[in-house]
C-alpha cells in the first residue's frame, strides 16, 4: 500500500512513492519471535546433550545408546528448524529493511552516502557485512527522523538499533565457533563444550531476536510518523526532544 508524505513528493527521476512497511514488520516480528522461540528449544536441546554428555564422561554405562541416538535427533533436528526460521526471517528482513531505505531516500535523499541497492548488497560481502548495514540502518533511521521547526533534528535515541547489532554480530560469532566446535567434536568432553558453546550461542540468538523487534517496531513508527506528519515535528514535541507518537498507517 502506498502513502504520500505531507510536502515530501517522490524525487521525480525516479517516480517513487511511499510505501507503509507496517505490514512487512508485523511479518517481521512475527517470525523473530517464531526464531527466538526455536532458539529456545534449541538451547534446551543443547543442555540435555549437556547433561548426557556429562554422565557418560563420568559413567559410560549410566548412558544407553538410545540416549545418545535422541540427543543426536534432538540436535539435528533443532538445527534444521533453526536454519529454515533463519531464511524465511533473513527474506521477509531484506525486503523490509530495503523498503525502509526507498522511504528514506524519499525523505531525506541526502542522508545517503551510496544507492539502495547497498542496503541488500551489503550482506552478501564478506567482512562488509559485518558493518556497513549498521551504517545503512543509522541513515535511514537519520532521515526517518523529524526535524524541529528551525531544522535542526529531533533527538530520538537510535539504542534499539546499536543494541541490536551489537549483539547480532556477537551471537552469529558465537554461533559459527559453535558449529565448528560441534562438527570437530568427537570424545565426550568436546561434546560437552559443544554444548556448553551451543546453549550461549542460542540464547544470544534469542536477545538478538527479541532487540531485532524493537529495532524494527521503532524504525517503522518513526516513517509512519514522518509520512503521517510531515518532515517538522509538532512544536510541543519538538521542544520535548522527541517525535510525536507514531500513527499506524495500514
Amino acid at each position: 500500500m502506498s502513502f504520500n508524505a505531507p510536502g515530501t513528493p517522490p524525487p521525480p527521476q525516479y517516480g517513487d512513492v511511499l510505501r507503509s512497511p507496517q505490514g512487512l514488520a508485523t511479518a517481521l516480528t512475527v517470525l523473530l519471535c517464531v526464531a527466538g522461540g526455536i532458539n529456545l528449544l534449541s538451547a534446551g536441546t543443547n543442555a540435555f546433550t549437556l547433561s548426557l554428555m556429562n554422565d557418560l564422561d563420568a559413567d559410560p554405562a549410566r548412558v544407553s545408546s538410545a540416549m545418545t541416538d535422541l540427543s543426536d535427533i534432538l540436535t539435528g533436528l533443532a538445527g534444521i528448524f533453526q536454519l529454515l526460521a533463519y531464511l524465511a526471517t533473513a527474506v521477509v528482513f531484506l525486503v523490509w529493511f530495503h523498503r525502509v531505505r526507498v522511504n528514506g531516500e524519499i525523505f531525506a535523499a541526502t542522508a545517503f552516502s551510496l544507492g539502495r541497492g547497498w542496503a541488500v548488497g551489503w550482506w552478501f560481502i564478506p567482512v562488509a557485512h559485518l558493518f556497513m548495514p549498521f551504517v545503512t540502518a543509522r541513515q535511514i533511521w537519520r532521515a526517518s527522523t523529524q526535524l524541529k521547526p528551525d531544522g535542526s533534528p529531533v533527538r530520538v535515541s537510535a539504542a534499539p538499533l546499536t543494541a541490536w547489532w551489537a549483539v547480532w554480530i556477537v551471537a552469529s560469532i558465537a554461533g559459527r565457533i559453535s558449529g565448528m566446535v560441534y562438527m570437530r567434536a568427537e570424545t565426550p568432553g568436546e561434546q560437552e563444550a559443544a554444548a556448553a558453546l551451543g546453549i550461549g550461542s542460542d540464547l544470544l540468538m534469542v536477545a538478538a531476536a527479541v532487540l531485532a523487534v524493537l529495532f524494527v517496531r521503532r524504525l517503522t513508527d518513526l516513517q509512519n510518523t514522518m509520512a503521517a506528519q510531515g518532515p517538522y515535528a509538532p512544536v510541543q514535541a519538538a521542544y520535548e526532544g522527541a517525535p510525536a507518537a507514531a500513527q499506524t498507517l495500514r
